[in-house]
């Protein structure tokens, strides 16, 4: 079972980060992105491809530049998360047939992603907008496409979430944070897949 959960592991390095990517497949967690801010990305993104690219959809957060979208192609990564709508950024992801998630948080952004080929939107930040937002928002965007809230986001508030019409979540340090133990992550993973399993079908 494969579900929307993307793990953001802002900070790991290359010397854990297999480790950590074993814990979350192992509990049902197979969406995972390096944010390109932290040590070393692309060794880490390199290492757990090679490791794990056929058990979980393996790429980079925090892609603000076309030339790293490049790079993560002759890595084998297979997802683009963005914290920004750049369309640029959307279509040379789409050229190299990785999957697409640019961050939005206005109407003019959410349209430009679709238009630009977006395989899905980070609705970021999430607490921002808040349920009650993001519900307008919902409303004039195409039925099929997958939103995913991020920024502010954890078990407390997943079904408030799920209700107004977000198929999926981003979980950051809520799920791991640098110098987290791997007993830690664990908790923190099961918890998160015990909760989001038991929301309503989307």
């Amino acid at each position: 079972m494969s579900r929307n959960i993307i793990a953001i592991l802002r900070g790991i390095t290359p010397a854990e980060c297999l480790d950590v990517c074993d814990v979350l497949i192992s509990c049902g967690i197979d969406k995972i992105e390096v944010p390109l801010n932290s040590p070393d990305p692309f060794e880490s993104i390199f290492k757990m491809v090679k490791s794990y690219g056929q058990d979980a959809t393996i790429g980079a957060g925090t892609v603000l530049h076309v030339d790293q979208v490049r790079q993560l192609s002759k890595l084998g990564a297979a997802m683009v998360v963005s914290p920004d709508c750049n369309t640029d950024v959307i279509s040379t992801t789409k050229d190299f047939g990785m999957a697409s998630y640019p961050g939005c948080f206005t109407a003019t952004e959410c349209f430009s992603a679709i238009r630009a080929g977006a395989d899905g939107l980070k609705l970021f930040p999430s607490f921002l907008l808040g349920t009650k937002g993001f519900s307008a928002l919902r409303a004039v965007l195409p039925d099929q496409m997958p939103v995913f809230a991020v920024g502010g986001v954890d078990t407390s508030n997943f079904a408030a979430w799920r209700k107004t019409g977000v198929l999926g979540f981003g979980i950051g340090t809520a799920l791991y944070a640098p110098g987290n133990k791997l007993s830690d992550i664990k908790k923190n993973a099961n918890e998160i897949v015990k909760s989001y399993d038991n929301l309503d079908p989307w």
